[in-house]
């Protein structure tokens, strides 16, 4: 039997995993209150605001995958915002920007998780709006016990609060200092958007559905957007080292709407493995998946192996130049010919005995490839400044984590499932709103100020986030939800995670405690969207001759605590039986599932 932190959890009444203890017990409530799936998820993502604000926050974005009793097949609920309208190339490059801020309001995207999470309340739960709002009103207004992490961002960007974000000060820090952990905090100015929201929610009409409707619309055309307008109007310092106003105005707000689409699906193995569609990384997944299968080559899976390791590498970093090159939102993604048998074994045969230092994109259909300048310019890479700000991942060479995502999965008696990633809004990405108790998000830094890429920033078009949730069904129904937290990371972590539950039969806690590990030899989605040829960062629990032997074919290993890297939630249904499970990532000691 394989070690676990702790058991893999079995029921049949229904289970939920999160990046934070509160949040998965929000979501069980909600479930031994009478209510689905879609209910839990709900409570949990607005609770995920409060507890884990510097990983999330009403100011950022939620993708999520979906499966409902009425209809299995996967949906995805679009809960990523655009770039305002304001947000042009001229914009920036007239600021002397050619490269968009990790932090600050001019990197902000159309906030989209708070219009998201209501749209799947409306649309496949059966609570209200006061019953699954009220678990966050209750932490926000009454306080709860911050954790030690929280504590150390706040700390960490202490002086750019109190010199050039008031706002964020006069929230977070007390006495001159950041809050200790352990004590209670509160935030009774978000817990009052909340309640306002359920006021205007209920005076818009009798029934459950208009009073959702009615939140929303106070959210992007009433008083939420009217405070974000006018913050926006205000300068603050950004992490170029200037201050400048945002761009989202009153109008984006109500021009965004949350939807839900298609997802991209490959079937693999027996299963089939649901992503977003490539205005999210998520399809990279799939690549690695198909160039894995193209070797032929079984042991290539294992990923505790030096064998495994280097091939699951080698193939990463193809699908990730990929991702560079081809993935974007309005674009002509050629999809189809990236997810196909032969591009798979074009792509294939570049896997080598050596690892790779380079970014090497195919050609789907005969397309050339094209990278930003920017990537090409190692010298101004090399010079661009460190910001505690910026960034949503990821993991450093020491293993601490900066700002970073959460993640939900929720899976119900009668089969409903839920996978979401919450992230963005995070307390160190903008200036806390007066008014509202929440900062807007920084997703714009994903974007490209140079034309003709495939994620170029254009007004209206979504930043290709990197923000990645997983649902897999067999034989038509769902049957596993999955996620973590982690930027560039997410897919890679999900990977190894999948190759050894679906493939190598470990347990969903088994999987999730298994030492892990990834590459960042591929352009970074975050300021300063820097590459790191060769390096592979590795748990130090990995055994050292697979190390050793990783080092003899060339990559640069970078070792990390033993329990760094990774924070996997995840949930099952037998449809058989109806058996239900869960497991949740032990590093960091926040994560836990819950269920029964």
């Amino acid at each position: 039997m394989t070690f676990t932190t702790r058991p893999t959890l079995q029921g049949t009444f229904g289970m939920a995993s999160s990046t934070h203890w509160i949040a998965s017990q929000s979501a069980m409530r909600a479930l031994e209150r009478g209510g689905n799936a879609f209910d839990a998820a709900v409570t949990a993502g607005f609770v995920l605001h409060v507890v884990e604000p510097h990983l999330n926050g009403p100011g950022g974005e939620v993708p999520a995958i979906i499966a409902t009793v009425q209809d299995p097949s996967p949906r995805v609920l679009a809960g990523q915002g655009p770039a305002p309208a304001g947000a042009t190339i001229e914009h920036f490059t007239s600021l002397g920007i050619d490269l968009i801020p990790g932090s600050g309001p001019l990197a902000a995207a159309v906030p989209g998780a708070v219009d998201a999470w209501l749209l799947m309340l409306r649309d496949h739960g059966t609570q209200s709006l006061e019953e699954v709002l009220e678990p966050a009103i209750s932490y926000a207004g009454g306080g709860h016990p911050i954790g030690a992490r929280i504590c150390a961002t706040v700390a960490s960007v202490q002086e750019l609060f109190e010199n050039d974000w008031p706002s964020s000060a006069e929230l977070w820090l007390h006495h001159g200092s950041a809050p200790a952990p352990g004590s209670l905090f509160a935030n009774p100015v978000y817990a009052r958007t909340l309640r306002r929201l359920v006021d205007e929610g209920r005076a818009a009409g009798p029934d459950r559905q208009a009073q959702i409707d009615g939140a929303r619309r106070a959210w992007s055309q009433g008083f939420v957007a009217d405070a974000v307008d006018a913050f926006s109007r205000q300068a603050f310092r950004d992490s170029s080292g200037e201050a400048h106003p945002g761009l989202v105005t009153g109008s984006d707000m109500a021009a965004f709407s949350a939807t839900w689409e298609e997802p991209a699906t490959l079937d693999w193995h027996g299963f089939s493995v649901a992503k977003t569609q490539p205005w999210g990384q998520g399809p990279a997944l799939l690549q690695t998946m198909t160039v894995l299968d193209a070797l032929g080559d079984p042991d290539a899976l294992n990923p505790s192996t030096t064998h495994g390791i280097h091939a699951i590498t080698e193939a990463l970093k193809l699908a990730f130049a990929d991702r560079e090159a081809w993935y974007g939102d309005g674009q002509d993604v050629p999809l189809k010919t990236l997810l196909s048998k032969e591009y798979a074994l074009e792509r294939a045969a570049l896997v080598q005995d050596r690892a790779s230092r380079d970014v090497r994109p195919g050609s789907p259909d005969g397309r050339e490839p094209r990278l930003a300048t920017y990537l090409m310019n190692r010298a101004q890479q090399a010079t661009t400044p460190e910001d505690a700000t910026t960034g949503e991942p990821t993991v450093e060479s020491n293993g601490v984590t900066r700002g970073d995502t959460c993640h939900v999965d929720v899976v119900d008696r009668w089969g409903n499932m839920v996978s979401a990633t919450p992230s963005g809004g995070w307390l160190q990405s903008s200036p806390t709103i007066p008014e509202l108790g929440f900062p807007l998000g920084s997703r714009m830094q994903m974007f490209w100020l140079e034309e003709g890429l495939a994620s170029s920033l254009v007004p209206g078009r979504r930043p290709r986030t990197t923000l990645t949730p997983t649902m897999v069904h067999r034989d038509g129904e769902p049957v596993l939800a999955c996620g973590s937290p982690g930027g560039d990371q997410q897919d890679q972590w999900q990977l190894i995670f999948l190759l050894r539950h679906l493939i190598g039969g470990q347990s969903l806690q088994e999987a999730i405690d298994a030492p892990t590990w990834h590459t960042t030899s591929f352009p970074g989605s975050f300021y300063p969207r820097d590459v790191e040829a060769a390096v592979l960062v590795a748990e130090d629990r990995l055994d050292h001759d697979v190390l050793s032997g990783l080092t003899a074919k060339g990559h640069e290993v970078r070792l990390s605590d033993g329990w760094s890297l990774g924070r996997m939630c995840a949930v099952t249904r037998d449809p058989r039986t109806g058996v239900v499970a869960a497991g949740a990532n032990p590093r960091g000691m926040q994560g836990y599932a819950c269920g029964r």
